[in-house]
């Protein structure tokens, strides 16, 4: 593998970057000028806002995705950081906490966080609920 440097980090994925993007943009130009210099105005304008809806989905996938992977990274962080408090991993009974209880519990300092667990694990407790009883938060500034 290649040693990562500033003039190499960057990574693209072709058939995104190179491929869809180029092709979506020249349907979109063709479309919209066919829409001005056609007879058919209106089939072309359509086509154009087709394209251009295209575009708009692309982009949001893509910030969904990250938002899968976050979330994906906020559940390894919990497990790591229980594993580092107890020794024993939270994989056991993971299953039994909600995302929304485990998204919540990032928030929690280390001292907060294995009360936190036990509590929401008894009570059933919301993310809300959980967040609402954390005295000391632990902020997240890094979240998408």
């Amino acid at each position: 593998m290649k040693v990562q440097t500033y003039s190499n980090h960057i990574r693209f994925y072709p058939w995104h970057h190179f491929v869809y993007y180029p092709v979506l943009t020249i349907f979109l130009v063709a479309s919209i000028y066919f829409a001005f210099h056609t007879d058919d105005h209106l089939i072309w304008s359509f086509i154009s806002v087709g394209f251009v809806f295209l575009f708009c989905l692309a982009f949001m996938l893509r910030q969904h995705y990250a938002l899968i992977l976050q979330n994906r990274i906020v559940c390894l962080e919990l497990r790591y950081r229980y594993f580092t408090l107890t020794g024993k991993r939270l994989e056991e009974f993971e299953y039994k906490l909600s995302k929304d209880q485990i998204f919540a519990l990032r928030f929690a300092p280390d001292e907060e966080l294995l009360p936190l667990i036990e509590d929401a694990l008894k009570n059933n407790l919301s993310g809300d609920a959980i967040k609402k009883a954390i005295v000391h938060w632990k902020a997240d500034y890094n979240r998408v």
